[in-house]
């Protein structure tokens, strides 16, 4: 990480922009719109999904915390679960636990040990995304987001510079 400042960027999440209309192979208008409606229902499943996930990346943190050696396989488990809740988060208006996943996987693939600084960063991670659930915080967060990611990424940096 830099001293850049953080931009993010929220792509849209119309399934109409993702693919060709018209002509050979092109999808029915009507069919995406039908999927669009279908994911937007799902949200509340989301919500499910997520906190059981939340659920294994708490587990996985505890495991790390409380690891004797190298802690690498504990972080690998952190790690998984973290990817995990990246992918799921924007495409049902998370955007925040996408950013907050993708921070955490790319500190856990610069970390070189698992020390007490390590653990504490992955540990204020987890509690920023069950943070961003319990107050349902949707799309980017606004200035309260922009605050979070900004304290998160300063604290990646001092440990990993």
């Amino acid at each position: 990480m830099s001293d850049e400042k953080l931009e993010i960027i929220n792509p849209p999440n119309a399934l109409k922009q993702k693919v060709g209309t018209g002509g050979p192979g092109a999808v029915d208008l009507e069919a995406l719109e039908r999927a669009e409606q279908v994911i937007a229902g799902m949200t509340d499943s989301y919500l499910e999904w997520v906190v059981e996930d939340l659920k294994k990346i708490e587990a996985a943190y505890n495991a790390l915390a409380s690891a004797s050696g190298d802690g690498r396989e504990e972080m690998q488990a952190v790690f998984q679960v973290a990817h995990d809740i990246k992918g799921q988060g924007g495409s049902f208006g998370y955007d925040m636990m996408t950013a907050i996943g993708n921070e955490l996987c790319r500190f856990i693939e610069k970390s070189k040990k698992s020390g007490p600084g390590e653990i504490e960063a992955i540990k204020l991670h987890v509690d920023s995304m069950k943070l961003v659930i319990a107050e349902d915080i949707q799309g980017n967060g606004g200035k309260q987001g922009e605050q979070m990611l900004a304290g998160l990424q300063k604290v990646c940096d001092k440990l990993i510079s």
